[in-house]
């Protein structure tokens, strides 16, 4: 742009240092949301003179969807120097649409009416509308290079839940919330958190190279003002490889996210399913929740590729697999749904790798959708 509208401006002298906000319109599509318009700004730094330590990001943003989604979140994952210890948390408060696709996978069910409705395999799309709000805080501190250990909290709270569609209270959502306790209009999954990280990404938001690994349990609690008592187990597994040293764009990356239901009971839209990872990306090809169970696995892989030879424009390709339990004898493993795509990559900030996504996916039941969002879905 400076060589086009600005021909004799010389460049920014080599050492001057870029900087690590980015403040960008919040346009976003897919189909769980519909369009999206917001504004949105995006922090990277290291903390610290210790050339080891992480980059630390932050980011904030309000907005709204043409599906009548009202969003505002603030998010941090900070890094001390020398990576002593570690900072994830977020605060959101949003007026939310929540797609209904029945539970499981998408087998159809041989038993009551009621099972048959929550197996829902014709995935009959249903909407319902609440109020959520989450405030979330774990800290972390490295044990050894790159190994944290960390423990936190959640508070998950809907209310005024209601499906303003439907023309019969016979709904997955009714039927699963009156089988195990839950009121159909609201409800708090509050809990403990307890992980075990270990990270040797070299960027947060676009990794050339290494591992992040993350492993814990949540434990709901009532006297935390939970609805339910509940345990469940969480992975995350991200190994990237690149494969040039002169073009390290070049990628292969791999990802897998599982959530298991241990012990007790968690509410309908809290459970594990597409698009409920941290970051809401995972399943590109369907709506949030398309699929879901109280076990619940999710692997991907994608090819990351430039462009252009000033990397400003790059390419991705890639593919995914997902499975779940159900209430009607499916275990989980033993059906998988695909989902695969491909999209472009906008960058915006040289210094913290931040970019645009721009990707368009497939999945099953004639499932598909344009996905626009800002930072890699992994």
């Amino acid at each position: 742009m400076r060589n086009i509208f600005h021909p004799g401006k010389p460049a920014d002298a080599p050492n001057k240092k870029s900087s690590g906000i980015t403040v960008i319109p919040n346009v976003a599509s897919n189909p769980t949301i519909g369009s999206q318009i917001g504004i949105k700004a995006v922090a990277g730094k290291k903390l610290g003179d210790d050339p080891n330590t992480l980059l630390s990001v932050a980011a904030t943003s309000a907005s709204i969807t043409t599906k009548g989604i009202i969003y505002f979140y603030i998010n941090h994952n900070i890094y001390t120097p020398g990576n002593n210890w570690n900072f994830q948390g977020n605060l959101v408060a949003a007026k939310t649409v929540s797609p209904d696709y029945g539970l499981g996978i998408g087998q159809a069910s041989n038993g009551s009416a009621a099972d048959q409705v929550l197996a829902n395999p014709e995935r009959k799309g249903r909407a319902l509308h609440s109020q959520y709000y989450n405030i979330r805080e774990k800290v972390y501190k490295e044990i050894d290079k790159g190994l944290f250990i960390g423990a936190g909290a959640s508070f998950d709270i809907r209310r005024k839940i209601e499906d303003t569609k439907s023309t019969t209270d016979f709904t997955p959502y009714n039927i699963y919330s009156d089988r195990h306790g839950f009121a159909r209009d609201h409800y708090a999954a509050n809990g403990l958190l307890f992980n075990l990280q270990y990270t040797t990404r070299d960027n947060q938001n676009r990794a050339y190279h290494g591992i992040y690994a993350d492993a814990g349990f949540r434990i709901n609690q009532s006297w935390m003002g939970s609805s339910r008592n509940a345990i469940q187990f969480t992975t995350d597994f991200r190994k990237y490889f690149s494969l040039s040293s002169v073009n390290p764009e070049h990628v292969v990356a791999f990802w897998n996210w599982g959530s298991y239901l241990i012990s007790g009971n968690i509410p309908y839209l809290e459970l594990a399913g597409t698009g409920k990872d941290a970051g809401f990306r995972s399943g590109r090809g369907y709506v949030v929740q398309y699929f879901k169970g109280t076990q619940y696995n999710y692997s991907e892989v994608e090819y990351r590729f430039p462009i252009l030879r000033n990397k400003f424009v790059s390419g991705v390709v890639f593919g995914n697999l997902q499975t779940a339990n159900d209430e009607s004898g499916t275990k989980i493993f033993k059906q998988f749904q695909p989902g695969y795509g491909g999209g472009l990559r906008v960058l915006f900030n040289k210094a913290t790798r931040t970019n645009l996504c721009l990707d368009y996916a497939f999945g099953k039941y004639g499932s598909k959708g344009f996905f626009l969002g800002l930072n890699e879905a992994f």
